[in-house]
């Protein structure tokens, strides 16, 4: 483990079937207004929506709703989320959906009493938070980006081309989640594995740098075998609940701080799919998908000792009478086949990217430091090519 660091998680977590129940012990904590949140109004047609507001009746709560939070959340919406929130005096915001929903709530909580532009305060010069924050609650409807419990929150800008993370501290968590592996059977197939693949990038993003041994990537080991196992048998039966559960749980360990301890991180996956999001819209998971194989093998020479271990430790690549590099790509060809098996998309022209797009995407293209390689702009054009 390298340097020094402080570890703290403050999200509560409710798991299981009837973990909404627990809302009870919750609404009391805070204020009389409620923001809800959600997306398109699929929870109503699932019945969540109905439980929800039932409950926050009860607990003699005031709804101010704020539906229609798109895939890839807007600055225009977040203007409109703000405006929501600051008139009606919201004491807490209850984000119920998947990644997108509770990124946008969190986007909310801390931009509602910014005095400047929250774009440009929090998404372009990365600033800390000085000013109120409301307190966010979410129930998980959708898996993937393990958003309800940690601190980041996505936000594009159509205009500019540009779609920008900002991982706040400790204090913009959400305050409680509420898991309940049953409220993901209704998601459609492609938005299912699109998620299924993003818990997968959050987890490559972390364990392929650094060079010590790190318990973070033994961790991070052994939650992509359970993640492979488990996605497997969800494609098949969307409505397993063990394998559901199980999903649900690594989706949200593998982005809620922990297996980043002790080491550097990649998430230049991140900042190729990001771009390709901010110019096409595509759904987050699928535009990962589509970049991963490329750039991984082109850093693979780079990183050839920890690639050789990915292949044997998570692949069961068997090594004997192989070079390391054989070793590492076979581990490689090994996922490919597994994303090819489970429906992701594979090749940026699935998502409308065209050769003619890539100087756009380029300079769309946040570079990172973390990992094997830091890439020039010519690298990042190429592995878009090769991506297509």
């Amino acid at each position: 483990m390298l340097g020094n660091f402080s570890y703290s998680n403050p999200t509560k977590l409710y798991f299981g079937e009837d973990s909404l129940r627990f809302l009870d012990e919750e609404l009391p904590k805070y204020g009389k207004n409620v923001m809800l949140t959600y997306g398109g109004g699929s929870i109503k047609k699932n019945g969540i929506y109905d439980q929800v507001v039932q409950i926050l009746k009860e607990n003699g709560k005031t709804i101010f709703e704020d539906p229609g939070v798109m895939p890839n959340p807007t600055v225009q919406k977040l203007y409109e989320g703000c405006r929501i929130a600051k008139e009606n005096q919201v004491d807490l915001i209850l984000a119920v959906g998947g990644g997108s929903t509770i990124d946008y709530a969190k986007a909310v909580s801390v931009s509602a009493y910014c005095d400047e532009d929250p774009w440009e305060k929090y998404y372009l010069r990365f600033e800390d938070v000085d000013n109120r924050i409301i307190p966010v609650g979410a129930v998980l409807t959708m898996v993937g980006t393990g958003s309800e419990m940690n601190g980041g929150a996505v936000i594009t800008n159509p205009d500019t081309k540009l779609k920008i993370g900002h991982v706040f501290g400790e204090n913009v968590f959400p305050k409680f989640a509420i898991l309940n592996p049953a409220f993901t059977y209704t998601i459609p197939q492609y938005q299912m594995t699109a998620g299924f693949f993003d818990i997968m990038s959050h987890i490559l993003e972390q364990y392929f740098s650094g060079e010590d041994d790190n318990t973070s990537d033994y961790i991070s080991e052994g939650l992509l075998r359970s993640l492979i196992h488990s996605t497997r048998i969800a494609v098949k039966n969307p409505r397993d609940y063990e394998a559901r559960s199980n999903i649900m749980w690594t989706a949200t360990w593998a982005l809620n701080t922990l297996i980043a301890q002790g080491k550097a991180t990649d998430w230049m996956v991140h900042m190729l799919g990001q771009a390709v999001g901010a110019h096409t819209n595509a759904t987050h998971g699928m535009t990962l998908s589509a970049v991963s194989m490329a750039y991984y093998r082109y850093i693979m020479k780079d990183g050839l000792e920890k690639f050789k271990r990915y292949a044997v430790n998570v692949w069961n690549v068997n090594p004997v009478g192989k070079t390391d590099e054989q070793i590492a790509a076979e581990g490689l060809d090994a996922m490919e086949a597994y994303m090819q098996s489970i429906g992701v998309v594979m090749h940026l022209k699935e998502l409308g990217v065209t050769e003619e797009m890539i100087p756009g995407l380029v300079e769309s293209t946040l570079v990172m430091k973390g990992g094997y390689r830091v890439l020039e702009k010519e690298e990042i054009a190429e592995i878009f090519r090769r991506s297509l």
